[in-house]
Formats: structure tokens, C-alpha cells, sequence
């Protein structure tokens, strides 16, 4: 069901990629540290979906299943798996991420009923990380299959993810660079070939020492600079008729590539989780109205070998969403 709601929202970038569900958050502590965090270099597995430069040896015979009731009838979910073949050195990881659309009514160009549809996509990964020589730093990377089927349609792609991550163990310091999603389709949905949503992510963390917090830093969408787009309904008419544009500023454009996140007792068996994505706080703001969209939390408590880990994002007055997952310990 559409409802429509007399309100000026901003643009959002989207519509211009094949597989955008490889984009969603992989995991509740992701989403809950403002959806695009890369620097986390531990125990969970879920983070080397997004970057696997972090898999390592902590994550031996960890398995992390993660699912979400999106929006309207959308689920989707992430689950990963690692396992160590030798001491400390090699590290193998496997994901699979899917996402289902639920059921549509289908109508012909008459507005007869063609009968009711739905639609999936799935994704597969196989992930592997290796330190450089004898330095902290960590290279990994991701092979993806990629299944989608849309109504009769379908098609099927591969990409891969490439990332360096740097362990500062001194000042207990995390920085990443990650490259996601470069490949291709294999085949098309209808002889039109689609580019996949390839990303460049930065990102640092640190926890300082003797306080019971790790902080977030998080430069998304760097393969693209301008991604603030004009919003043509708050643009100013003179009595001339005169248009003088809504153009976002140089600092406007910037701040949207900024993603913050803060991890209150990182290291402890109970822990609680806040982020502010502010790309998806201008993109889906009300004008004149708090909907604290961009803003989300989380926590996560641990029961001896199970972790349980919850977030809450809020899109708009219209739209939160809610990520449950488990982190089992199989040693």
C-alpha cells in the first residue's frame, strides 16, 4: 500500500546500479554505528562482508547470523562464517547476504491482473586476509556470486571487495580503506547491461586509553564527490520570476560523505552502540520537522558463548527499521 505524504524531502542517490542490496549494513552493530563503519577488527565476523582486510585469527569458528524486517515487507539478512587452517597466519571466510522483496499484483499496460509476483537477490562470498610481511598492516579480499530475480526476470554477476586494514595495536588505532562491488553482470536482465554500485570507503577508529569507548570516523561514497543534489522545492522565486537555486554548498557536499559511530564499552559482555550517518540525515529529513532521520543505536549482551546484538534506525517519521543478530562462539 502507498501512502502519500504532503512533505518536501531531499534527493537521494539510488536508482542508478544493478545489486543495491550489496550496500545494505551487513550486521546490527554496522547499522547501529551509522551504517557504513569498516574499522571492526575483532571477534565478529559480520565485519569482513563490507571489508575483509578484518578477517583474523579472532574470528576462528565464529558464525554470525544477522536479519532485519526492513521496510514494509522487505526482510533481508547477512550470515558469516570463519575458520583458521593454521596458526594465527590463514584465515578463510564465507558470507551469503539476501534480501526478499515479498509478494507485488502484477497488471498488464491495461490494468488487467497478471496474477501476483515477487522478487530476491543473494549474494555468496568467499573472503581471504593476509598480513604484509612483517609490518600491522592487513590485506583481504572478497569473490562474490551474485543471483537476482525480479518478476520473470533474472540475472546473475560477480564482483569482488578489496581492502587494507592497518592494527596501530600502540594506540589501539584501526584505519581502512575498502573497495566494494567492482565487477559485472554475466547476464542481464533484458540485453540491457547495468553497472554494479562499486564504493570507496575510508574509515578510522581508536579506543583512548583508560576510557571505556571506541569512536568511528567513517568517509563513505569517496569514488563520487558531488553526491548532494539540488532540491528544486525550496528553490527562491523573485517577483520577477527570477530562480535562484537550492545548490548545496561545498560543506553541505562534504559533511554527507562523514558517517560518526561510538561504541560505549567495546571490549565488555554488554555494550551500547550510537551512530549518525549524515548523508541519510540530509537525504531523508523533513523540512521544518525533527524526524531524526540518520541518527541509530544499538547494544549488544553477551551470555557466555552467544552474543546477542540489536539496532534501531530511523529514517523518517514514516520509516525506522529494526536488525536482530547472534554471534556464536562454535569453539
Amino acid at each position: 500500500m502507498l501512502t502519500l505524504f504532503g512533505v518536501t524531502l531531499h534527493a537521494q542517490i539510488g536508482g542508478r546500479y544493478t545489486y543495491q542490496f550489496l550496500n545494505l549494513v551487513a550486521s546490527p552493530r554496522q547499522a547501529a554505528l551509522g551504517g557504513r563503519v569498516v574499522t571492526t577488527y575483532d571477534y565478529d565476523p559480520s565485519s569482513a562482508l563490507f571489508n575483509p582486510a578484518n578477517i583474523n585469527y579472532e574470528m576462528d569458528n565464529q558464525l554470525a547470523v544477522n536479519f532485519s524486517n526492513y521496510l514494509g515487507d522487505v526482510n533481508y539478512g547477512t550470515a558469516s562464517y570463519a575458520y583458521m587452517l593454521d596458526r594465527r597466519t590463514q584465515v578463510i571466510h564465507a558470507g551469503v547476504t539476501y534480501i526478499n522483496y515479498g509478494n507485488f499484483d502484477g497488471y498488464d499496460e491495461l490494468g488487467n491482473s497478471t496474477g501476483d509476483f515477487s522478487g530476491g537477490e543473494a549474494a555468496v562470498s568467499v573472503g581471504y586476509a593476509r598480513r604484509i610481511g612483517t609490518t600491522d598492516l592487513y590485506a583481504g579480499g572478497n569473490l562474490k556470486l551474485i543471483s537476482s530475480s525480479l518478476e520473470s526476470y533474472s540475472s546473475l554477476g560477480a564482483a569482488m571487495d578489496i581492502g587494507l586494514t592497518y592494527v596501530w595495536e600502540k594506540q589501539d588505532a584501526v584505519m581502512a580503506l575498502v573497495v566494494r562491488n567492482a565487477g559485472a553482470q554475466i547476464t542481464t536482465y533484458d540485453a540491457v547491461r547495468e553497472p554494479l554500485p562499486l564504493e570507496v570507503t575510508l574509515g578510522f577508529s581508536q579506543k583512548p586509553a583508560k576510557i571505556p569507548l571506541r569512536w568511528h570516523l567513517t568517509l563513505e561514497n569517496l569514488q563520487k564527490w558531488d553526491i548532494a543534489f539540488r532540491n528544486t522545492n525550496q528553490d527562491q522565486v523573485d517577483l520577477e520570476g527570477n530562480v535562484t537555486g537550492n545548490d548545496p554548498g561545498f560543506f553541505n557536499n562534504a559533511l554527507r560523505h562523514v558517517v560518526i559511530g561510538a561504541e560505549l564499552f567495546p571490549e565488555g559482555g554488554f555494550n551500547i552502540r550510537l551512530g549518525y550517518s549524515f548523508r541519510r540525515g540530509e537525504e531523508l529529513r523533513i523540512e521544518n520537522q525533527r524526524a531524526f532521520a540518520g541518527i541509530s543505536g544499538g547494544f549488544s549482551i553477551k551470555f557466555n558463548k552467544l552474543r546477542l546484538n540489536y539496532s534501531y534506525a530511523q529514517y523518517n517519521r514514516a520509516g525506522s527499521s529494526s536488525f536482530f543478530g547472534l554471534n556464536l562462539d562454535l569453539n
